[in-house]
C-alpha cells in the first residue's frame, strides 16, 4: 500500500504548500517580487537539469523526482503571471457591454505572453525527456497546463465563485473578463474529461507490472482528481480559498498598509492641515478603479 500512499499523500502536501506559498509571495510588497523571481528562474533551470536527469530513471525515485521537477517547472509560470512579469500585451479591464467575440479576444490578449511562455516550457520538456522511460514530469507539467487552461475558459464563460480572493491587486483587471453564474455549458464536459483521464490513471496504477508505473500513475491520478476538485470550487458553495488562508495573509497585510497609507496622504491634503487655498478639484481619483481601455 506504501506504494500508491506515499505520492499520494506527497502530492496533496506539495499542491497545498505550493499555492499558499505562491499565494504568500505575490501577495507581498512589490519591492521584494525581483527576489521572488530570481528564486522562481533558479528553481525552474534547477527543474529542467531535474527532468533531463530522471528522464531514464524508471524507479520510485525517479518518479518523485520528475514530479516534484514537473511541479517547481509549473511553479515559475504562476509566480511570473501573478507578479506581473510574464502576462499579456493588455493589462487594463474590459469596457463593459462588449460582445463576446471582442471580449474573447481582448482576454487572449491579457494572457498572451504567460500562454507562449508555458508552450515554450512544454516544449522544452518534451525534447528532455521524450526519448526517456520516465514520463512523469512530462504529465505532471501537460495535466496542470490542460486543467488550467479549462479553468480559464470556464472562467471566461462564466461560474459561481471566480475565486478574486485569490488575485493581487495589480491583476484585478482580469475580472472583468469573467462572468459569474451558475453553470457553463462548458463545464459539464471539462469535469467529465477530468474525472474519465484520473480513472485512467489509477487503473493505470492498480494494473501497473511494477513499483514506477504504479507511483507514476498514482501521481497523475491524484494531481488530476486534485484539479477536478478545483474545477468544482468554481460552482459548489464552498470557501476553496480557505484552504490557504495562511498564503492570503500577506495580501490582507498589503492592502491595510496601503489603505493606511492612503488615509495618511489624505490627512496631509485636507483643508484642516493644508495651509493656502483648497484645490480646485478632488486630489485622488476613485480607488482602485483601472482604467479601461479598448
Amino acid at each position: 500500500m506504501a506504494i500508491y500512499a506515499l505520492p499520494i499523500v506527497y502530492t496533496l502536501f506539495v499542491w497545498w504548500f505550493s499555492t499558499g506559498a505562491i499565494l504568500y509571495l505575490d501577495g507581498l510588497p512589490r519591492s521584494t517580487f525581483r527576489w521572488s523571481m530570481l528564486g522562481a528562474t533558479v528553481m525552474l533551470v534547477v527543474s529542467l537539469w531535474g527532468l533531463s536527469v530522471s528522464a531514464d530513471d524508471d524507479t520510485v525515485h525517479g518518479a518523485f523526482l520528475a514530479f516534484t521537477c514537473g511541479i517547481f517547472a509549473w511553479g515559475w509560470h504562476e509566480i511570473s503571471f501573478l507578479m506581473g512579469y510574464v502576462t499579456g500585451p493588455r493589462k487594463t479591464t474590459c469596457p463593459r457591454k462588449t460582445p463576446v467575440g471582442r471580449r474573447f479576444f481582448l482576454a487572449v490578449q491579457t494572457i498572451l505572453y504567460h500562454e507562449l511562455a508555458i508552450l515554450a516550457s512544454a516544449l522544452a520538456i518534451l525534447a528532455l525527456t521524450w526519448r526517456g522511460d520516465n514520463f512523469v514530469g512530462l504529465g505532471t507539467f501537460m495535466i496542470l497546463w490542460g486543467m488550467r487552461l479549462s479553468a480559464k475558459f470556464n472562467l471566461f464563460l462564466g461560474v459561481r465563485n471566480l475565486g478574486e480572493k485569490l488575485l493581487p491587486d495589480s491583476l484585478l483587471y482580469l475580472r472583468s473578463f469573467m462572468q459569474k453564474r451558475a453553470m457553463n455549458p462548458l463545464f459539464p464536459l471539462s469535469v467529465t474529461i477530468a474525472t474519465g483521464a484520473a480513472v485512467l490513471f489509477a487503473a493505470g496504477a492498480v494494473t501497473a507490472e511494477n513499483s514506477f508505473e504504479a507511483s507514476a500513475f498514482t501521481f497523475l491520478a491524484t494531481l488530476m482528481a486534485l484539479a477536478l476538485l478545483e474545477h468544482w470550487f468554481m460552482v459548489l458553495p464552498l470557501p476553496a480559498d480557505a484552504l490557504w488562508k495562511w498564503g492570503l495573509k500577506s495580501h490582507e497585510k498589503n492592502r491595510s498598509r496601503r489603505a493606511r497609507a492612503r488615509s495618511a496622504a489624505a490627512s496631509r491634503m485636507s483643508p484642516a492641515t493644508t495651509h493656502g487655498p483648497m484645490p480646485a478639484r478632488p486630489a485622488f481619483g476613485t480607488v482602485g478603479a483601472p482604467p479601461s481601455g479598448d
